[in-house]
């Protein structure tokens, strides 16, 4: 069986078509906020705490007045203790305002260590209210996001703590 240039082209054409079309739909803003999230929260499952920077832009602040730094050392020190960390966010939306966006869902952290779970239930998981992680895209590129502040009002950080 040969294939004429007509052929071979229209086939290029079909793919590349079909390349471009799955391209435009990830990255989409909302799936692509979806997908940072999902990724930052199983780098800081997986205590890969590299990689987790890597998501954080270097403008970050929260309400409990951390900065980039800062909150990467407490995620680092909160999570020495928790042995088999598991982290599940239920429910996720996405706001998107041009280069901003909101994602919020209900996150639960979950622990192989019955103590840390002790903690974890009293302190995260029966939080009434979601997290919101605020995303700003940084250029141009669809997939250039970065965590610039994350914020849960019914979540306090304990004064002996710090």
């Amino acid at each position: 069986m040969s294939i004429s240039f007509r052929g071979g082209f229209l086939v290029g054409l079909a793919l590349a078509l079909g390349i471009g079309l799955y391209l435009v739909w990830l990255w989409q803003p909302a799936r692509q906020v979806t997908r940072h999230a999902e990724n930052f929260l199983h780098a800081v499952e997986r205590k890969d705490w590299a990689a987790a920077a890597n998501f954080i832009g270097s403008d970050y602040q929260d309400q409990w007045g951390n900065d980039r730094a800062r909150v990467l050392e407490r995620m680092r020190e909160g999570f020495r203790y928790v042995r088999g960390p598991r982290i599940v966010a239920s429910n996720p939306t996405v706001q998107v305002e041009k280069r901003r966006a909101v994602w919020t869902s209900k996150i639960m952290v979950h622990s192989t260590d019955e103590a840390a779970m002790e903690l974890l239930d009293a302190r995260v998981n029966s939080l009434p209210v979601p997290f919101e992680l605020e995303w700003h895209r940084l250029s141009g590129k669809p997939w250039d996001w970065k965590l610039v502040r994350v914020s849960n009002s019914a979540f306090e950080i304990p004064a002996d703590i710090y």
